[in-house]
């Protein structure tokens, strides 16, 4: 177990305190974390820290890294995969994607995933662990630098679940939009989560100003229940509640994630349903055929049936649109590269 601390992982104010307390100058805290923003990996490398400084910082702090593991890119539409292998060797998953406003990437939180929803690739890997402030920073970073361009637009869609990870996803948020860091703000990046109920009420009381994104998969509690084991623990009603009042707190959107099943949640009678739950909300229903996923035995629904779910929504003064797929010729849904590694024989 790593019992140094982990220096990327702390705000300028936490760096500071620590440069302070352990009898050093306090202007050394900015040299330090200009250092570690322009993204060196060792400590030898900030040639104007005095050599005494750098050995404290050595035997007390590390520099966690994300290392470029494997990289595909899309003949189709230039999307970007990532596997990215971490200090202690295990791997997880980005996907960087070019939309006309700019790139957005989308991060993982925890390296595999507990909740066991039943199209999803990641949980099928099983979970190691949850994944430090610095972790998520440094997927941004990694693939800034090797793409050679700016991200504008954060997604925390990958692997894991972010309000499993609650403590160290807020202090990532904190992390990423600092004038002093990569000044992502808060508006520009929107968080997935399956429902878990009372850290979305955490989350509101916070004001960050994030987009909330809510995978509901299923317009009502048998189906979701049989899709998603969260939703035996949270009825549809405590979570839309709670998305209700997200609004109400925060005045943000809230979005839907509609996975299109065919046979399972695709039908005009779910699609009215869905409607009637969603009856008054503030939201918008981002519709996406499933993936297919070895094992889960999912097919996706058609395009009519997609075009028909929106119509039948829209109808309902429900806004809704098909995501559009990206990196199709990748597998560019999260945890499917790393399952392909796994069998490769990697860790």
């Amino acid at each position: 177990m790593n019992t140094l601390a982990d220096i990327k992982s702390m705000t300028l104010s936490q760096l500071t305190d620590l440069i302070v307390q352990n009898g050093y100058p306090k202007f050394r805290a900015k040299q330090i974390h200009d250092w570690l923003v322009k993204g060196v990996t060792n400590f030898d490398e900030m040639t104007n820290i005095p050599r005494n400084l750098r050995e404290f910082l050595r035997a007390s702090c590390y520099i966690s890294v994300a290392n470029i593991a494997k990289k595909l890119i899309s003949r189709y539409d230039r999307t970007v995969k990532y596997l990215f292998s971490f200090n202690d060797g295990e791997c997880v998953e980005s996907v960087v994607m070019r939309y006309r406003h700019g790139y957005s990437i989308c991060i993982s939180t925890q390296v595999g995933c507990k909740m066991g929803c039943t199209f999803c690739a990641t949980g099928k890997s099983g979970f190691s662990r949850s994944l430090t402030p610095s972790e998520m920073l440094n997927q941004i970073e990694s693939a800034q630098s090797d793409l050679g361009i700016r991200i504008s637009n954060v997604v925390l869609m990958g692997m894991g679940e972010p309000l499993d990870n609650f403590d160290n996803t807020v202090n990532f948020f904190k992390l990423v939009s600092s004038d002093d860091g990569l000044n992502i703000g808060m508006r520009h990046i929107t968080l997935s989560t399956c429902g878990i109920v009372p850290k979305i009420y955490e989350l509101a009381d916070l004001h960050l100003g994030i987009t909330l994104s809510v995978s509901l998969h299923a317009p009502n509690d048998e189906i979701r229940q049989k899709t998603m084991p969260i939703a035996r623990k949270y009825s549809m009603e405590e979570l839309l509640q709670a998305c209700r009042d997200y609004f109400k707190i925060t005045g943000r959107r809230v979005t839907f994630e509609y996975s299109m099943i065919h046979g399972v949640n695709d039908s005009d009678d779910n699609a009215r349903e869905l409607a009637q739950k969603l009856s008054g909300m503030c939201c918008h229903v981002n519709l996406i055929p499933v993936n297919t996923v070895q094992g889960t035995g999912y097919i996706r629904s058609n395009i009519e049936r997609q075009q028909a779910f929106v119509r039948i929504l829209s109808e309902k003064n429900i806004a809704a649109t098909v995501r559009r797929t990206l990196g199709s010729d990748i597998n560019a849904s999260c945890g499917q590269l790393k399952r392909n590694h796994l069998e490769e024989g990697g860790k």
